[in-house]
């Protein structure tokens, strides 16, 4: 690095926001390009297959990420001496994108969250497929139940098939989701009911319905959200919806026509409940275990569901 290039770059910013200084910028210009790591006593390079394993409570695209095998991209070590292991993932469709070092599709992990793999062994994967859905307005008071719960699974460490996102009131991300073909979907949202507000409820919608359903889901509003009409459309779509469960929760106030923000006392109070069922239904899914008490539903079913 020549001086006036040097001069330019004291003036650049580190990830902390924090101005880089003279001697940070001594330090990375000294620093010796990285051409191994050690993992588990085995040596690793650029192209090394491994297989990931991130940290417990760590965010969604860990959750996502955890149990794939990915390729080693690059080496990297920060001023600090920290180093950082970027990789590509082998099953992601932008792997190419990634391989070209665009954002998006490389992925940074610390050597202590990764597993050796042998060249052309491939991370074991669960075969079956999962994906957990919060969905809800957070603008229309406990309909926002959804978001919450999926939000509080967000710091859960599930097998790897299993994906959970929050959709919010995104009917058309969900469709779309819907097509990379689950055998299951937890739907988790405010449900109305008789019970009092708070309850929760299993519910497994009846998916024959899903071909009259068809006729309406032109109608899927593109900031709103009507799970029928979702699974419908996402169905028009060539998706293979196969089972799908609904975990309810009995709202007590949708909120004033101006809208409102936040959960009422009994829905908040249901949340940590709700994600521990939720964690359930996924084990006992995993496991060949359907839950056979969860009665089906035609069109707008009422009531709680002993699930065993």
């Amino acid at each position: 690095m020549d001086e006036a290039t040097r001069g330019a770059a004291r003036v650049a910013f580190d990830e902390r926001g924090d101005v880089v200084n003279e001697w940070e910028w001594q330090l990375l210009e000294d620093k010796e390009t990285l051409q191994q790591v050690e993992i588990g006593g085995v040596p690793l390079r650029r192209g090394d297959p491994v297989r990931l394993r991130p940290r417990a409570g760590g965010d969604v695209f860990d959750l996502a990420l955890a149990g794939r095998s990915a390729t080693i991209e690059s080496l990297e070590q920060d001023y600090e001496g920290k180093v950082h292991v970027c990789v590509v993932v082998d099953d992601d469709p932008g792997r190419d994108v990634g391989l070209m070092r665009q954002p998006g599709h490389r992925f940074f992990f610390t050597p202590n969250e990764l597993e050796p793999l042998q060249v052309g062994e491939k991370a074991a994967t669960n075969t079956k497929k999962i994906l957990i859905a919060g969905i809800g307005n957070i603008f229309l008071g406990d309909d926002g139940f959804g978001v919450a719960v999926a939000q509080r699974l967000a710091s859960f460490t599930f097998p790897p098939g299993v994906k959970l996102a929050d959709f919010g009131i995104r009917g058309f991300d969900l469709a779309y989701a819907l097509l990379d073909g689950y055998e299951a979907t937890i739907l988790i949202d405010a449900y109305p009911g008789e019970a009092p507000a708070g309850t929760l409820t299993v519910l497994e919608p009846d998916l024959c319905e899903l071909q009259t359903a068809r006729n309406q889901a032109a109608f899927v509003e593109p900031h709103a959200m009507n799970p029928m009409r979702v699974l419908a459309m996402a169905a028009g779509m060539g998706a293979q919806v196969h089972r799908v469960l609904l975990v309810g929760c009995v709202p007590a106030t949708l909120g004033p026509e101006e809208g409102q923000m936040g959960l009422s006392d009994e829905v908040s109070a249901a949340v940590d409940e709700a994600t521990k069922l939720v964690a359930s239904l996924v084990t006992r899914i995993l496991a060949g275990q359907w839950p056979r008490t969860v009665e089906r539903d035609s069109q707008s079913p009422k009531g709680d569901v002993n699930v065993s």
